[in-house]
């Protein structure tokens, strides 16, 4: 269990990833880059960025405006799905790069499955991967059935898959399955857009604790072994969401979090997104 903002989870292939991270989507611009340079002088060093949503040049400018090393930085980007397919993605991966203004990246995802592309994907992100120019690769949102094909019809297990994970929508089958098969979690939205902030039961664990609800929802998040990456763009916010290594949930606190779970999503079913697929 970590006990720092710097400690890291080391995934299937060796590479160790940080447990919090930056997420940034819906930030643009200044605001993006004064962001990811806040969070990384704070003791952040995970950034999570995506080519939909057009910030990467800013991530980029925020690195290097923040004056730490890249090798210090772990930085993930995604492929949209109207880049899916081998070439295609293997194109999109260089313009990505080059927005950000990188050499490589430390983790490369397929932001969501679709249905016939995902497998000439995937193996667009093992040649990467064997390349060098991508550290580890994962998925973004994919279902059991989706990592099954996956596994069965390709020679590299997934070593993230980022998906919807907060205390109503905790997909206990799909973490569970991710975790036999060496995958980690990683949780989008785990503060559920602000949704759960006022929630009585969560209210309750917090002020125990001396913590606001995010930072609980944030620890329950680790404590379950699940990598978390809160957005925020406002400067105490992201220090906030990082002092959280200080405490721990007791088994009555996750078993009371658990219990709000209703499977409830905010974003759509995997099985069901397909813009810009055609």
């Amino acid at each position: 269990m970590p006990h720092t903002l710097s400690d890291t989870v080391t995934l299937n292939n060796g590479v160790n990833m940080p447990w919090l991270g930056l997420g940034v989507w819906q930030a643009r611009g200044q605001e993006v880059e004064e962001a990811v340079s806040t969070a990384l002088r704070f003791g952040y060093r995970s950034i999570d960025t995506a080519m939909i949503y057009g910030n990467e040049e800013g991530v980029g400018r925020g690195i290097r405006q923040s004056g730490v090393p890249r090798e210090e930085i772990f930085v993930t980007t995604k492929v949209w799905n109207r880049d899916q397919g081998y070439d295609k993605t293997l194109n999109a991966f260089d313009e990505s790069l080059a927005r950000l203004g990188l050499d490589y990246v430390d983790l490369y995802l397929i932001h969501w499955p679709g249905k016939d592309r995902y497998i000439d994907t995937w193996r667009a992100l093992e040649h990467l991967q064997k390349e060098g120019r991508a550290r580890a690769i994962g998925v973004c949102n994919f279902q059991v059935h989706h990592l099954q094909e996956l596994i069965q019809r390709t020679d590299t297990v997934p070593a993230v898959n980022q998906v919807e994970y907060h205390p109503r929508l905790a997909q206990k089958e799909l973490a569970a399955y991710c975790q036999q098969q060496g995958i980690r979690l990683e949780a989008w939205s785990p503060l559920m857009q602000g949704g759960l902030l006022n929630h009585s039961t969560l209210q309750k664990i917090a002020d125990r604790h001396g913590k606001s609800v995010a930072q609980i929802i944030l620890r329950w998040d680790i404590q379950n072994g699940v990598v978390t990456i809160p957005k925020s763009v406002k400067e105490h916010r992201i220090r906030s969401n990082a002092d959280i290594f200080d405490f721990t949930l007791s088994s009555e606190d996750m078993a009371l979090i658990d219990e709000l779970n209703r499977e409830e999503r905010i974003g759509p079913s995997p099985d069901e997104f397909m813009i810009d697929f055609n």
